[in-house]
């Protein structure tokens, strides 16, 4: 991926620094030392608690409200249904830990298509980036979802992020256009239509509303639109 402009801009400002050597010693220390860190992590992880690993530190996320997790079931079953029936891939639901370079999530749902998907074993803890992302917001996680995570996605080729806001009701679909996510779609009605996940389309009602819900279901299942 590119630089950013301001990247660029602190890279020049880095490589004209007389404290350039000092500072290279510092990110140094500071790099191998969230790599003891992460291995620690690693080691102490288990399927009882939702946990990532970002920039260094340990993130244990709290119970969900009852609106995130009825829009997170909500999405996941008819995504699931849909990538099932059409063989399109995996479907990672809550605990998937996805390992990018730095750092390590558990999106809400995550796709991979059946070019990474087809390798994953029964016995797998550790996924690489998906095709399509989806964070479901909550008073503790929005600022990562909107911000290191979006950039973090963005930069290893997560195709498609979604920013689910359980609620306004609202769903932010992204797409990567090189290296970097532009906005498709800001909505509380109308059509998702994805782009990793090939013909999946559904009223943004469905996310929320369980009527809707059951309405796509049934068009998912039997492929009556």
């Amino acid at each position: 991926m590119a630089l950013a402009l301001d990247e660029k801009d602190l890279l020049e400002q880095l490589l004209r620094s007389p404290r350039l050597p000092r500072l290279v010693r510092e990110l140094e220390n500071t790099i191998e030392d969230e790599a003891i860190r992460r291995q620690a992590f690693y080691s102490q992880i288990t399927e009882k608690v939702k946990a990532e690993f970002i920039n260094g530190e340990v993130i244990i996320h709290s119970p969900v409200k009852r609106r995130h997790n009825d829009a997170s079931s909500n999405l996941h079953v008819l995504l699931k249904a849909y990538v099932n029936r059409h063989k399109l891939g995996y479907i990672g639901y809550e605990k998937i830990l996805i390992s990018l370079t730095r750092n390590d999530y558990e999106p809400d749902i995550c796709f991979f298509k059946r070019s990474k998907s087809d390798v994953f074993t029964p016995d797998q803890m550790f996924f690489p980036s998906p095709d399509l992302s989806v964070e479901v917001l909550s008073d503790s996680t929005a600022s990562n979802d909107r911000g290191m995570k979006f950039d973090d996605y963005a930069h290893h080729n997560v195709e498609e992020y979604w920013i689910i806001d359980p609620v306004t009701e609202e769903v932010e679909q992204y797409r990567a256009v090189a290296g970097e996510y532009e906005l498709v779609m800001k909505a509380q009605t109308g059509l998702l239509r994805s782009f990793a996940v090939d013909g999946f389309e559904i009223p943004i009602r469905a996310i929320f509303d369980d009527d809707e819900n059951q309405r796509a279901l049934v068009e998912i299942i039997t492929g009556r639109r």
